[in-house]
């Protein structure tokens, strides 16, 4: 019985491979969480995060070593593993993807599956920065909501060639009587040209005769508090 658990020994690995296999871990990782950064967008980073993905994937890769052929050294690992309690909750989807990853780089390069780490890695880098670009899944339609007060008597093409200048579409919300109806509330959604401008959107409106009250209340599908 000795004989057939033992069989299954892990073949020890090089100090060479070892330090080859974490360092690309190491390496890999950090590639991994620069593309997080990159592509992050939202209010609630945290670094802490970033680091966990570069030390998971070292600690991964060192377990893989470790155990190599192992079924004695699994089985313990395994075990030890289990007795671990991971209460941190991740909020959003994106992050536990990020946080696998960095396992799977450190797991194939402790398994000495080098190719497949660094392709992987590749791949996996492409598609967040192809995603992120292209807004592959957003629904938004418009970047944000306009509100501002013009005086009854006032004309609106001049608050219009505003609009046409620095959005690409324009729809009207609301439009209500204030002031005793001396003024009218308008309340625009639209999308911009060029989220630069927002600014000069801003101030194009306030030079206006007569405008007043004028806000952009910007719509962020990121942003988590």
């Amino acid at each position: 019985m000795s004989d057939l658990w033992n069989s299954g020994a892990a073949a020890t690995a090089t100090p060479q491979m070892a330090a080859l296999s974490l360092l690309l871990a190491f390496g890999l990782a950090q590639a991994i969480g620069a593309v997080y950064v990159w592509t992050f967008r939202g209010m609630s980073y945290s670094i802490g995060l970033v680091h966990s993905m570069v030390i998971g994937a070292t600690v991964a890769a060192m377990l893989m070593l470790a155990i190599g052929n192992s079924i004695a050294a699994g089985i313990g690992i395994a075990g030890g593993l289990a007795l671990v309690r991971f209460r941190t909750a991740l909020r959003d989807p994106r992050d536990m993807m990020f946080v696998f990853a960095a396992l799977g780089v450190g797991i194939a390069s402790g398994l000495g599956a080098h190719a497949v780490a660094v392709l992987g890695t590749v791949l996996f880098s492409l598609a967040v920065f192809t995603m992120t670009l292209s807004e592959f899944g957003s629904q938004r339609r418009f970047d944000g909501l306009l509100r501002f007060t013009l005086p009854v008597s006032s004309s609106e093409v001049d608050v219009m060639a505003q609009l046409r200048q620095h959005s690409k579409f324009v729809a009207l919300v609301t439009l209500r009587e204030v002031a005793q109806g001396q003024a009218m509330e308008h309340a625009y959604q639209v999308r911009l040209s060029d989220p630069k401008h927002r600014t000069a959107l801003l101030q194009g409106l306030e030079r206006i005769p007569g405008i007043q009250d004028v806000s952009l209340l910007l719509q962020e599908p990121t942003v988590e508090l």
